[in-house]
């Protein structure tokens, strides 16, 4: 018997266009794990809604439940993610910053898209830091989560040119169709096992 998929849970905080993307790799044939779960820490936030079409059991953990007690909060998504008995946990606009217990626990198994070609242009409002930095090519980049935000070891990145006449709006389009094809082929790496997060660094086996 074929052994059982990674089950993955996503995590956002708004309307959740990659984890669409990642639900719509899961279901072809051959895809190397299942999205169990989708968990948000907003209640009624839009990608809820999109999971549920999909079949995708979905849950609420509110951050504003906890007193701005941060590990707290976390613990409680845990034993969410745990009850759901989920292996891989994926960031997909999910706009907490998480703390190094959190990190630590799914150490390997955390992985997180960012909207530019790291280690350039952490943080938030990475198309205007392009812009303003006038690189000639900007991106998104698929990581481990270390507890040093926006810092873990790179699994994949994707290039787009910046055009004469960009503004945010503009090359952030370009920017996020890449991720939707990015962040699928990147989590199946980790999932079937040819890329690992192993003394701080990613190997690929």
């Amino acid at each position: 018997m074929a052994a059982s998929r990674p089950r993955v849970g996503i995590l956002i905080s708004g309307r959740g266009s990659n984890m669409v993307s990642l639900v719509e790799a899961a279901h072809v044939e051959g895809f190397p794990a299942e999205i169990a779960l989708v968990l948000s820490n907003v209640p009624g936030a839009g990608g809820l809604d999109r999971a549920k079409a999909f079949g995708i059991a979905t849950a609420t953990v509110d951050h504003r439940a906890f007193n701005k007690d941060r590990e707290a909060f976390e613990r409680a998504m845990d034993e969410v993610l745990r009850v759901n008995q989920i292996d891989l946990v994926v960031l997909a606009g999910f706009m907490r910053i998480m703390t190094p217990w959190f990190v630590r626990r799914w150490q390997g198994r955390l992985i997180n898209i960012h909207p530019s070609l790291l280690p350039l242009f952490k943080g938030t409002h990475t198309h205007r830091q392009a812009l303003e930095a006038g690189v000639a090519e900007h991106g998104c980049s698929v990581h481990f989560v270390v507890p040093e935000l926006d810092a873990g070891p790179v699994i994949m990145q994707a290039k787009v040119p910046v055009l004469p006449g960009d503004d945010e709006d503009t090359l952030s389009a370009r920017v996020l169709v890449q991720e939707h094809l990015l962040y699928p082929r990147a989590l199946a790496e980790v999932a079937a096992g040819r890329v690992a997060l192993i003394d701080g660094a990613v190997v690929r086996r």
